[in-house]
């Protein structure tokens, strides 16, 4: 039967992060087919995030309240349903709120999968499957961008969505027939006061880094926007702290493995995967490449983060973890320093060492960061542990994309007015803001179109060698990080209800009776 948990676990993961990405090389699709603006193109990736990172702890704790099969089933049929809702959008609004409904149903699956293997596996078999999970969700974010291609390709962009209808169908049987139920018999009650302030405070701070890139640091809305984030993640923290039973129990973070195993899955998913956005834009706004196009030419990153979860999970029962998982995120950060430096007129191929060394970085970390996350906590807290690591992945993300956006669009427009000064740099500047790149020089006069596109060219190679470099700064801030706090001292034994994860202390031997 584990094995099937296995199964069902895989199916439901890979299919809600796909959609993290899958979006991207579909936007100019539904730009086009809804006339959606771009801030609205933005919030069609920021809805779902946004709302999967936000009650995922919720999530968890849920989970181990009212049985984590039942909240898993629960998430697999909202998810289902948002995908056919947003299959069937006829207007950008429909959509986004769409997107949201499919991050809360993910939520739900995403906080309960890990929990459900750490119930179902013990010793060497559950390594073994944190690190097909583990090279699931790399492989999942990773080959959006290939899967979405595929499929305009033979139909439209509808179906990137309506394609999670039947898989959601068949994953939810699977659950019902072969999952068994687990819970934690001592969990309180649902801590409404933290769910809603987390959610302010997640989603403030991911829609004031958003607003900022468009509206500048010092306009009234972005400062509002981000002090009540700010509040409310004191006001978070504060209600926490009074509840016997609060959704994050601090007592977690008691353990430094705690910290540095959040902090590290962090850097990941905001200096690696948030940069998958620019990539695409690259590839297909600056070198030309369609949807499938670009989507193959990110393959490789998919097949050298998939065949390195395997080496990482074999790793970790032989080295502490914090070695693996600091050798994981200096190895995703060379592989984006790697990206950096391309030049106007350069080739996918460029890109091509830095897609390969950071997708072995980021197959090495999946794997063990999840064991050091599940190996603080006994089997009837995998739950919280689960949504808390998964809550700081998919933060990382939304984050990552708003800051990094920021960025890019600094650089970028600076670049443009530098090179072209007056109102057609700033024209220029506003097209590169967009991640248009030279494509967006169509109304430009045939006789300055050339002239102009290689300044834009120029323009977004410098914005995505900024965001490159501070990914690259993130990933190895998360390895030193990991490295101070990841201890193997931290992690449960066997007697306390996991069986050891990579990495952990053998558990010390019963003392004969009297």
């Amino acid at each position: 039967m584990k094995w099937w948990t296995l199964a069902a676990v895989c199916v439901a993961t890979f299919m809600l992060l796909l959609d993290v990405t899958i979006v991207n090389v579909a936007l100019p699709e539904i730009e086009r087919d809804l006339g959606a603006t771009l801030s609205d193109l933005q919030w069609v990736i920021n809805a779902y995030a946004v709302a999967l990172a936000a009650v995922l702890l919720t999530a968890g704790s849920l989970a181990d309240r009212f049985g984590r099969r039942r909240l898993f089933a629960l998430g697999l049929t909202v998810f289902s349903l948002a995908s056919l809702a947003c299959g069937l959008s006829g207007d950008p609004a429909m959509l986004i709120v769409s997107r949201a409904a499919q991050g809360l149903g993910g939520a739900a699956m995403l906080a309960t999968a890990l929990a459900l293997l750490a119930d179902a596996f013990r010793g060497s078999d559950r390594a073994v499957a944190l690190g097909l999970w583990g090279a699931t969700t790399g492989a999942s974010v990773a080959i959006g961008p290939l899967v979405g291609g595929v499929i305009i390709e033979i139909a439209s962009w509808h179906w990137i969505f309506l394609v999670n209808v039947p898989v959601g169908a068949f994953a939810l049987a699977l659950t019902f027939a072969r999952v068994r139920e687990s819970r934690d018999p001592n969990a309180g009650p649902v801590d409404v006061p933290g769910l809603v302030l987390f959610a302010i405070a997640l989603g403030g701070l991911t829609l004031g880094l958003h607003e900022a890139g468009e509206r500048g640091w010092g306009d009234p809305l972005v400062v509002v926007v981000l002090v009540t984030a700010a509040v409310a993640l004191v006001l978070f923290v504060a209600a926490e702290r009074r509840r016997a039973r609060p959704m994050l129990d601090r007592a977690l973070f008691r353990k430094p493995t705690t910290s540095g195993a959040s902090l590290a899955v962090l850097a990941l998913g905001g200096g690696v995967f948030a940069l998958l956005l620019f990539l695409v834009l690259y590839l297909q706004n600056v070198l030309g490449y369609d949807a499938l196009g670009t989507g193959l030419r990110l393959l490789p990153f998919t097949i050298a983060s998939f065949l390195a979860a395997g080496i990482g999970a074999r790793l970790g029962q032989r080295v502490p973890l914090r070695t693996v998982i600091a050798a994981g995120l200096g190895i995703a950060g060379v592989g984006l320093l790697l990206m950096r430096g391309v030049h106007p007129g350069g080739e996918w191929t460029d890109l091509l060492g830095g897609f390969i060394v950071g997708g072995v970085g980021v197959g090495m970390l999946n794997p063990t960061i999840t064991a050091a996350a599940l190996g603080v906590v006994g089997a009837a807290r995998a739950g919280m542990a689960s949504g808390l690591n998964s809550t700081f992945r998919l933060a990382g993300v939304s984050i990552g994309v708003a800051a990094l956006g920021t960025l890019f669009k600094d650089v970028a427009g600076s670049e443009a007015r530098s090179l072209v000064p007056g109102p057609a740099g700033e024209r220029l500047a506003e097209a590169l803001s967009s991640g248009e790149g030279p494509r967006a020089l169509a109304s430009v006069p045939p006789d300055r179109r050339e002239a102009m596109a290689r300044v834009a060219e120029q323009g977004f190679l410098a914005g995505l060698d900024a965001v490159m470099l501070a990914g690259a700064l993130a990933c190895l801030a998360g390895a030193v990080i990991a490295l101070a706090l990841v201890r193997r001292r931290d992690l449960v034994p066997a007697h306390e209800g996991l069986a050891p994860l990579p990495g952990a202390a053998p558990a010390p031997e019963a003392s004969p009776p009297a």
